[in-house]
């Protein structure tokens, strides 16, 4: 059976709710023949009459009384695509994005997001997943709309935007019984450490460059996240290494300093990574424009 016209289908849906070929072509601004003609192509196409003349008007047959329902959902699905608006209005959406980040990003990002949203965009609304191995799953399935992190392990089929670059920072309790304003390569590998593990941070950087420098860090803690590890270090005397922005989010609120690290370690960027699928859409756009914005480092 060949590809029927889409326009046919709306002279079958007229010829049906008018039950006259005559009102149908007025319904459709077509002239009478034109719209006979369609009949005729689609009488040929599916092999039966589908409207037969009555006293009460043009009547389907059983056939096409079959195919009422098929054709006008074929023709509100062409309606939804051929009409369908690109555009995204920020102000007037209700849209819930899904983004899947570190617990730093939470800290740092979340605050300044918010506060955004409630003036440019009051309707929408931010739903916060941890990053894990299901994440590109997530993206390629459109159930997260974006992640941000440190994430060299996603594959072709992901765009991603580096945001800004990320470094080290040393934190110990301010009343550290050793360590006071700076610390010594001595006191770090003398000190004992926590480590936080959390994923998409960056973290494996610091045990590689540890390794290669022949550095010894004595671990004797090691926590799943950044949430608590500022509480964790004032009330001991842990030293933990830090990604330099969280240092600048914590810093002056809690007992204890932020000193630079004794030794270089390489920096890292942090980027924004999305599905190929969801490159155009415009919501996702607007998104990824307002989370560059404000943690890029020009817009610091």
């Amino acid at each position: 059976m060949n590809a029927l016209d889409p326009r046919l289908l709306a002279v079958f849906d007229a010829i049906h709710t008018t039950g006259s070929v005559t009102r149908a072509a007025e319904s459709l601004g077509l002239g009478q023949p034109a719209v006979s003609i369609a009949l005729a192509k689609l009488r040929e196409h599916f092999d039966d009459p589908l409207f037969v003349r009555t006293a009460g008007g043009m009547v389907p047959t059983p056939f096409g009384q079959e195919l009422v329902r098929a054709v006008r959902e074929a023709l509100d699905a062409l309606e939804r695509v051929t009409c369908h608006r690109t555009g995204f209005d920020p102000v007037s959406s209700d849209r819930s994005f899904r983004v899947c980040m570190t617990d730093i990003s939470q800290l740092v990002l979340l605050p300044g997001l918010w506060s955004h949203l409630r003036v440019a965009a009051p309707g929408i609304r931010i739903e916060v997943e941890p990053l894990s191995p299901d994440t590109p799953k997530m993206l390629e399935s459109g159930e997260a709309d974006l992640a941000l992190g440190f994430m060299p392990q996603l594959e072709a089929g992901f765009y991603q935007q580096a945001l800004f670059r990320q470094d080290y920072v040393c934190m110990v309790s301010a009343g550290h019984p050793r360590i006071g304003d700076t610390i010594t390569l001595a006191q770090f590998e003398a000190e004992d450490h926590a480590v936080v593990t959390s994923s998409g941070t960056g973290h494996l950087i610091v045990d590689r460059e540890l390794a290669r420098l022949g550095i010894t860090r004595r671990v004797t803690v090691r926590i799943p996240n950044f949430v608590g590890v500022a509480f964790v270090v004032e009330q001991t005397d842990l030293v933990v290494t830090i990604p330099r922005r969280l240092g600048e989010v914590l810093e002056g609120r809690g007992r204890f300093r932020i000193l630079p690290m004794p030794f270089e370690l390489p920096d890292y960027a942090v980027k924004q990574h999305w599905h190929e699928r969801y490159h155009h859409d415009p919501g996702n756009r607007w998104l990824r424009g307002v989370i560059s914005e404000l943690l890029s480092e020009s817009g610091r």
